[in-house]
């Protein structure tokens, strides 16, 4: 039997949910939580073997800082993310997070099942076409040549807002953070963008998470 922690902030999706997954045997919902500080109260208490995370729950805690303290607290739970975001940053993201798969709540139930029993099993679970991304990503980066060493030639400010800007702060709020003007946050960036051969804020977003730039505590 497969201990189930449901998270979403829609109680709808949990109920159908917990119909879905109860009406196999091999699965029991222990408990529900409808935002992240719930899910880490909750899955510190009952030990579920598998969290089904959302991502965003607003206004509380959302799932991918939720994933990062769970996986200190508990390291051994298994993750997975079930989003409607099928965009390449939250998925690089919730992997960096530790994260043990990623699902689409479009897929298939019957994906949905094999995806909890992959990582029940402590195995890695991807949706079809995220894996292939991923293999795209691993293969351009072979072929163009590691742009780690880049970094080298960054300024000292331009390493401070490079994952500021990976996390998603805007102009305006890194110009505060750092006491800058907007203005020159924006030159910064455009050479971070520049130095780094990069052209779009997913690619930075996947380069700052492939040098182990980003903390989301």
């Amino acid at each position: 039997m497969i201990k189930i922690l449901l998270v979403d902030d829609h109680a709808v999706v949990r109920s159908g949910l917990k119909i879905l997954l109860e009406s196999n045997k091999q699965f029991e919902i222990i408990g529900e939580a409808a935002d992240g500080d719930e899910a880490i109260k909750a899955a510190q208490e009952l030990k579920p073997d598998v969290v089904l995370m959302d991502l965003n729950m607003p206004p509380g805690k959302d799932g991918l800082t939720a994933t990062l303290e769970l996986k200190k607290k508990l390291p051994d739970i298994a993750i997975l993310i079930l989003t409607m975001h099928d965009d390449d940053e939250y998925l690089f993201r919730a992997i960096y997070a530790g994260a043990s798969g990623y699902i689409l709540k479009s897929a298939p139930h019957e994906e949905l099942l094999t995806a909890i029993q992959s990582v029940a099993e402590g195995n890695a679970y991807l949706y079809p076409t995220a894996t292939k991304r991923l293999m795209r990503e691993l293969l351009e980066n072979l072929h163009r040549g590691d742009t780690h060493s880049s970094y080298d030639t960054l300024s000292d400010r331009e390493k401070e807002i490079l994952p500021l800007v990976a996390k998603g702060y805007s102009n305006k709020e890194i110009a505060e953070q750092l006491i800058i003007s907007v203005k020159t946050v924006e030159t910064h960036k455009s050479n971070v963008m520049e130095k780094l051969g990069l052209k779009t804020r997913p690619e930075l977003v996947k380069y700052a998470l492939k040098k182990g730039l980003l903390n989301f505590e």
